[in-house]
């Protein structure tokens, strides 16, 4: 049976995954329940996939952070923690990432192998133009929307489904986190 497969993304309210201007991380909104939640959503075996711009940033931001900032926060240690596939045509190892290696190739192949290949659920936190493809692909299982109450419309960067197909959403599972952040979850199809 195929490894489950899992598009984890933050989102404001009209579809950016992050923000310029003075917003910080999480848009300033994160709580207890948000943070210990994500933290548990890690605690199980699982191997993240990353395309090489998410984790370039991902590793300039851990690089440039300090203990304490919301970068080091416990869930990101944690999935740093865990086993990774960066897809990749441009890097070469070897990566800042203890346990990360480089799938050179187009990541639709890759994932599709991965799938195939793994014994525990694979993850991917961001990496927005991958996972539009892997979406487009039929290999998104799960698209896990953590939506966060603020509206972006003149400092939004990232719009999370920027040139995506179009898709029917089957709800699956859904939380209220810090009394106004959603987390959604929904089994994509591909709208024909």
């Amino acid at each position: 049976m195929p490894a489950t497969y899992t598009f984890d993304v933050f989102s404001s309210l009209d579809g950016f995954g992050a923000a310029g201007g003075n917003w910080t991380g999480y848009w300033g909104k994160q709580g207890p329940e948000l943070l210990d939640h994500r933290l548990a959503l890690y605690d199980g075996e699982q191997r993240m996939v990353f395309g090489a711009n998410t984790y370039r940033l991902f590793a300039q931001m851990l690089a440039e952070s300090a203990e304490g900032d919301d970068v080091r926060d416990p869930w990101v240690t944690r999935m740093r923690s865990l086993p990774a596939t960066v897809v990749s045509t441009t890097l070469e190892g070897p990566l800042d990432w203890p346990d990360a290696d480089i799938a050179n190739g187009d990541a639709v192949d890759v994932v599709a192998r991965l799938k195939e290949e793994s014994d525990v659920p694979l993850r991917s936190h961001g990496s927005l133009s991958m996972n539009r493809a892997l979406m487009t692909a039929g290999l998104v299982d799960r698209v896990q929307v953590t939506l966060f109450p603020v509206i972006t419309g003149q400092t939004g960067l990232d719009p999370v489904f920027r040139d995506a197909a179009d898709f029917d959403l089957e709800l699956t599972e859904s939380c209220t986190l810090d009394g106004n952040i959603q987390e959604l979850v929904y089994r994509p199809t591909l709208h024909v």
